[in-house]
């Protein structure tokens, strides 16, 4: 049976983030963790039920991973990865036999997934703040991202401001947005879905294309 530990108090959450925030502010990016509302969502948009190998990019203290491990389904598998080694402490501390705790490197995605022997992830959900690293940095993890990502899976992202959706279009296309109000700040969700693999008539799968769905869809706040 899985068990996910408690969180030791939202106000510990809360003084983590904010002595970590002061320390290295691009890194974090925010004073406090995502709100139980702004968790809901990102369970909902990503797919999170249906998938069985997920990927939780800049985990934090755990939050969020938390809320996505409640949804899982039993047999799934979550890797969280978590650059700041303080957060990683955290994150090391929830017990479920579903989680994989990694403290590295979004970018190094494509390496810890075989490393663990992971299969090509159904969900990859981030919130890295793309909005504060160089843009470099932040092509590159998305590159990463739309490596491994399997055909028909979904790629989210909670971000303050749009810089991911700028830098994403040229691998993703357009993405779908959604905003939760109910969280401080307020974060605005993009959602890609990667292309399922085509069947040609020869019987051969053939690639999926690059990019997602060509037309945005814009979702209502909740």
């Amino acid at each position: 049976m899985q068990r996910i530990a408690r969180r030791s108090g939202t106000m510990d959450d809360r003084i983590a983030f904010l002595r970590e925030f002061l320390r290295n502010p691009r890194q974090v990016a925010s004073i406090i963790p995502s709100s139980r509302f702004l968790e809901r969502r990102i369970v909902e948009l990503a797919g999170v039920r249906s998938a069985r190998t997920l990927v939780d990019l800049g985990a934090g203290t755990g939050g969020t991973t938390r809320a996505i491990l409640g949804a899982m389904s039993p047999r799934a598998k979550l890797l969280g990865i978590e650059i700041n080694q303080r957060f990683c402490q955290w994150l090391g501390r929830i017990e479920d036999p579903r989680l994989i705790a990694h403290c590295g490197s979004a970018h190094e995605l494509q390496g810890t997934l075989a490393l663990y022997g992971l299969p090509a992830p159904d969900v990859v959900i981030s919130g890295i703040p793309f909005s504060t690293i160089d843009r470099a940095t932040g092509l590159r993890i998305l590159e990463t991202i739309a490596a491994v990502l399997a055909p028909g899976g979904r790629f989210l992202a909670y971000q303050l401001s749009r810089q991911v959706e700028h830098l994403s279009r040229p691998l993703f296309g357009p993405a779908q947005v959604a905003v939760e109000l109910r969280n401080i700040p307020p974060l605005r969700l993009y959602r890609w879905e990667k292309p399922a693999a085509r069947v040609a008539p020869t019987g051969r799968s053939r690639r999926p294309d690059s990019t997602v769905a060509r037309q945005t869809s814009t979702m209502r706040p909740s």
